[in-house]
């Protein structure tokens, strides 16, 4: 498998500036899995990443530290695998870009946006902070946590494997807006722990039990797959269990090695929350983050 080509292997880090080491994953293979066809997807979406650990030197030798945000479009033909980015990002820590911090940012930040949409086959957009930059609100708010709704103890659980078939419709009509932290699934290749929080707006005369849609999230507990696949999977049941007027699956996952991921998928682009999936926008960080 591509993806596998530095995932799960020692890998040694690059000296300097290596854009041949970043590997594209490509988004049909596991969209076929759930019947998602490219050239007609049921949503809109971002692929949102921020990389806490971004470092380089100035043409003086000073150390230059930052957040990087990265955000691509989820009609890209591919990913980007976590690992090769995160050996793509350590190969400017000894390298001199930019008289200072302000103009190194510009020229790596530029750098970044060409090597990444290369790779994934599309636009990237991408933007380096300061450690002391201003953050704006995150917009993932207002959600209610389902863990913490009074039915959550008196469920029996017995589902670890994606279980599409536990979710009901209820007597409800109109929307929901829920969250949990207790989102959990495995990396693809090295079936690593991912932890993450997931946030889902849905709107419509069909709704799934709260009940349900808990014990359907916590199904996710042993599937192996990428971050994005994860988000794709869990929109997909949804869009054609209840065929909603509107949806919203965003999942925001713990940081790993400096960089956390952070699908969001909609059928209407005014849907997704605007400050994830601005490359120009800071927000604050958010539980797994």
């Amino acid at each position: 498998m591509i993806e596998s080509t530095v995932l799960g292997k020692r890998v040694d880090y690059p000296q300097h500036y290596a854009p041949e080491i970043l590997v594209a994953v490509p988004r049909s293979v596991n969209r076929k899995l759930y019947h998602l066809d490219d050239d007609n997807l049921p949503f809109v979406g971002a692929d949102t990443w921020h990389a806490y650990e971004i470092s380089f030197l100035t043409e003086s030798g000073l150390p230059v530290v930052g957040v990087l945000k990265m955000v691509y479009p989820a009609n890209t033909p591919a990913i980007v695998e976590s690992k090769s980015l995160k050996l793509y990002l350590n190969s400017f820590n000894m390298d001199r870009y930019g008289c200072n911090a302000i103009e190194g940012y510009e020229i790596v930040s530029e750098m970044i946006r060409s090597d990444l949409s290369a790779c994934v086959g599309g636009p990237v957009d991408a933007s380096i902070f300061a450690p002391t930059d201003a953050t704006v609100p995150s917009a993932l708010t207002d959600y209610e946590l389902l863990e913490n709704m009074p039915f959550a103890n008196d469920i029996q659980f017995s589902h670890y494997t994606e279980a599409p078939e536990v979710l009901v419709a209820g007597q409800k009509a109109g929307f929901m807006a829920v969250m949990t932290h207790l989102l959990r699934s495995n990396c693809k290749i090295t079936h690593q722990p991912d932890w993450g929080t997931a946030y889902i707006f849905i709107n419509g005369k069909s709704l799934p039990t709260e009940e349900s849609l808990l014990q359907y999230l916590v199904s996710i507990r042993g599937e192996n797959h990428f971050h994005e696949e994860i988000c794709e999977m869990i929109y997909a049941r949804l869009w054609r269990l209840f065929h909603p007027d509107d949806l919203l699956v965003t999942c925001v996952y713990t940081r790993r090695g400096g960089i956390d991921i952070c699908p969001s998928r909609a059928n209407r682009p005014d849907l997704l929350p605007v400050g994830l999936v601005s490359a120009t926008l800071l927000t604050d960080k958010l539980l797994r983050q």
